[in-house]
């Protein structure tokens, strides 16, 4: 079962908000205003980092509307990495074919950073994970890709693309946990909240 803990989610992303639901979790969502811009060591590093930025600022944000109340706040954060370059959000539609054009024919790896925020009786407990999946897309003529770019699904999403929309298409294969390229690893997510005994059976 699903402890009577309030749960936060610390994103404004509706594939995330749509994952969490579907696994039954009861939950509010409190958007971060977190600063995004950091030094990083190595892509899980980079994705862990603001994925904890996002779930602190939320934190500090509403542990006083809790008083003593155990909650719990959730952040993430998706990223898209390839050649030793992280690909975030798209800032156009010239960046977002730019980016695609590199993806295409290749293999990439997603990377989605996971903190879990807890405050019950001992204080603030914190733990965080990631997951990576590899995707490899088969080649697309630049018609293709400007087709998909006009439909504006790519400008909110790292790497410019989402693989449950209608860029599935050119999605050849994939290595690893489907759900974490959508943009939330849940079931690593629900393993963990079971070991912090947010979740119980």
């Amino acid at each position: 079962m699903i402890n009577n803990i309030p749960i936060i989610l610390a994103s404004a992303s509706p594939r995330r908000k749509e994952l969490l639901e579907q696994a039954g979790f009861s939950f509010t969502v409190t958007t971060s205003d977190a600063d995004e811009s950091i030094t990083y060591e190595t892509p899980e590093h980079f994705a862990e980092t603001l994925a904890l930025r996002k779930a602190d600022s939320v934190y500090n944000k509403i542990k006083s509307e809790y008083k003593d109340q155990n909650f719990v706040v959730i952040g993430a954060d998706t990223i898209v990495y390839y050649d030793g370059e992280i690909l975030g959000k798209p800032a156009d539609e010239d960046e977002a074919f730019d980016m695609l054009t590199m993806l295409c024919d290749r293999t990439h790896q997603v990377y989605t950073g996971v903190a879990v925020i807890y405050r019950n009786a001992l204080g603030k407990q914190v733990e965080l994970i990631n997951e990576k999946t590899d995707v490899t897309l088969y080649p697309a003529t630049a018609k293709e890709l400007k087709e998909y770019i006009n439909t504006g699904d790519p400008l909110d999403k790292a790497g410019a693309y989402g693989i449950q929309g209608p860029f599935a298409v050119h999605v050849k294969e994939i290595c690893g946990d489907y759900n974490n390229v959508v943009g939330l690893p849940i079931a690593k997510l629900y393993q963990t909240l079971k070991s912090m005994d947010i979740i119980s059976y």
